[in-house]
């Protein structure tokens, strides 16, 4: 009798899921269907029109006739639609041509050979025309996504945990569509920390991205090691200075190549953080507990990476306090120097004081959104920001 029981339920729950499977199947295909919608509303009216035209030669006077309009039609449906559409509205606006002048009998006389002449050519020229445009646009499709993949290899998204650390970060290039520029972050983790990398490359846009790229390479071929910070920032002072050198056309051009850089270390077991600043804006903290934005200033900042011969590579951290629920705001001069329609610099302590209660995600939102306000929307500059919030969970492995 249990058995029984178990295989009717056994075919009751088939019969719920494949009534929800049918749902969601037809859900699918009405989601379908109103995606195609707009390229069927503009079949629509051709197709009225192709029926239209015969039609309407049979009630008008033989000097009027309606034969041009079907080159519209042809050409409305070339617009939005694809090579094989375009050939059949076309197919069908000669046979309307054809019916058009048969009706009045005139279909052999010059006027409505050239004009059936006149639309076969642009059918043909329109159907070519689509098929050279599909092609492209399967082409840029295929690049944008190489790129945007290529990109992302570059500058890898954080994740939202490392450690007891919660993370947040906001990116936008300088070029229209890019994914990455000047500007660069990054985390790694170690046995017993987390440490976070926000760079600034001399430059902007796409022709910075091989600089990020050594940058980068740079810190995460270090963090690998789980040495310390200083002798971290020395590595990487070592390899950037090699990389910008082995990209320059000139020694020259290589003298100028820098890369301003925060690196802060957060232990997990001590409510602290470590920075080492190599002539990048300070970051700001965010107490939990107080409605301020403080801006931790190195006493002993370094050189921007790829010119630390300057100060012999000597490299020493600040610590500041960062207990349970503060958030540490790591940012770009991107950030800090966009200006207003009249040009005064964007106050970036001030506004972001604010939000110190949001989680990191909300408190960058929030930031980017008041920035565009701000600035009209003129971002002419590649800009990152990313938020450390400490959370009294344990570490991670």
């Amino acid at each position: 009798m249990d058995g029984q029981a178990l295989l009717r339920r056994g075919r009751a729950r088939e019969h719920n899921v494949s009534a929800v499977t049918s749902i969601r199947s037809i859900a699918e295909g009405s989601k379908v269907w109103r995606q195609s919608g707009p390229h069927l509303m503009w079949l629509f009216g051709p197709l009225a029109v192709i029926v239209a035209v015969p039609v309407a030669d049979a009630f008008l006077p033989p000097d009027i006739h309606l034969a041009h309009v079907l080159e519209v039609a042809v050409a409305v449906v070339a617009l939005s639609t694809g090579p094989r559409l375009t050939a059949l509205i076309g197919s069908l606006s000669v046979l309307s041509l054809i019916a058009a002048g048969a009706e009045r009998h005139i279909l052999r006389t010059e006027s409505v050979l050239v004009e059936l002449g006149t639309l076969a050519a642009l059918c043909a020229f329109l159907v070519f025309f689509t098929h050279l445009r599909d092609r492209g646009q399967q082409k840029l499709v295929r690049a944008r996504s190489v790129s945007d993949a290529a990109q992302r290899v570059v500058l890898r998204p954080l994740p939202k945990r490392a450690g007891p650390v919660r993370l947040a970060a906001q990116y936008r290039g300088a070029e229209v569509d890019a994914c990455i520029g000047g500007d660069l972050y990054a985390v790694a983790r170690t046995s017993g920390s987390t440490r976070l990398l926000i760079g600034d490359v001399r430059g902007k846009g796409l022709a910075s991205i091989s600089d990020t790229a050594v940058v980068l390479g740079a810190f995460r071929a270090a963090s690998h090691h789980q040495i310390p910070l200083p002798e971290l920032v020395g590595h990487m002072e070592g390899a950037v200075r090699w990389g910008l050198a082995e990209f320059s056309g000139s020694e020259d051009d290589a003298a100028e190549r820098f890369v301003t850089a925060a690196v802060v270390d957060i232990p997990d077991d001590e409510p602290v953080v470590h920075l080492i600043s190599c002539g990048h804006p300070p970051p700001l903290l965010l107490r939990h507990d107080a409605p301020a934005a403080t801006a931790l200033v190195a006493p002993e900042p370094a050189p921007p990476l790829g010119l630390g011969a300057i100060s012999g590579n000597l490299y020493l951290p600040a610590t500041f306090s960062f207990g349970v629920g503060d958030r540490l705001m790591l940012y770009t001069d991107g950030v800090s120097e966009a200006r207003d329609q009249s040009g005064v610099f964007y106050p970036l302590a001030e506004r972001v004081a604010r939000w110190v209660d949001q989680e990191p995600e909300t408190l960058l939102h929030r930031v980017v959104t008041d920035l565009q306000e701000y600035t009209g929307g003129q971002l002419d500059d590649d800009m990152a920001m990313v938020v450390a919030r400490r959370d009294g969970g344990a570490a991670a492995a």
